[in-house]
C-alpha cells in the first residue's frame, strides 16, 4: 500500500524529518536528519489544488471550470497555498487580475457589486 509522506507532526504540529531512506532495490539504507521540501508540508486537499493550479497553468477560468468553484474561492485556496509555503500573500494585484475581473464584469458574469469587491479583495 503506497502513502503519502505527511510533513507536519499529528501530535504537536510541528514540521516533521525524515530519519532514513532506503533503497527498493539493493536495500541500501541512509540514516541522518532529511527534512521535507515545502510541499511535504501541504495537507491533501492543498496539494491537490496546487496539482491543478499546475496542470491549468496557474488559468484561474480553467481551474474554476474543474474545480467547479468561483474566482474568490479558487483566490483563496491558492492564498492558502502559499502561507502553507511560508510566503506573504499580500502584494499588488496585476493588472492581469483587474482585467480578469472586469472581463467577467462585462461579460455579464458578475454584478458590479461583486466586481468591486473582487477587485477591493485583490
Amino acid at each position: 500500500m503506497k502513502r503519502d509522506v505527511i510533513g507536519k507532526c499529528p501530535i504537536c504540529n510541528n514540521e516533521l524529518i525524515v530519519t532514513e531512506l532506503s533503497c527498493k532495490s539493493c536495500k541500501t539504507k541512509i540514516s541522518g536528519e532529511f527534512f521535507l521540501d515545502k510541499f511535504c508540508r501541504l495537507d491533501k486537499e492543498k496539494r491537490y489544488f496546487a496539482e491543478i493550479f499546475i496542470k491549468n497553468r496557474g488559468n484561474i477560468k480553467e481551474i474554476e471550470k474543474e474545480l467547479g468553484i468561483s474566482y474568490p474561492t479558487v483566490r483563496k485556496l491558492l492564498d492558502e497555498v502559499i502561507i502553507a509555503l511560508g510566503y506573504n500573500t499580500k502584494s499588488e494585484p496585476s493588472d492581469s487580475e483587474k482585467n480578469e475581473v472586469l472581463e467577467k464584469l462585462s461579460k455579464g458574469e458578475i454584478s458590479s457589486d461583486e466586481a468591486l469587491k473582487l477587485i477591493s479583495d485583490l
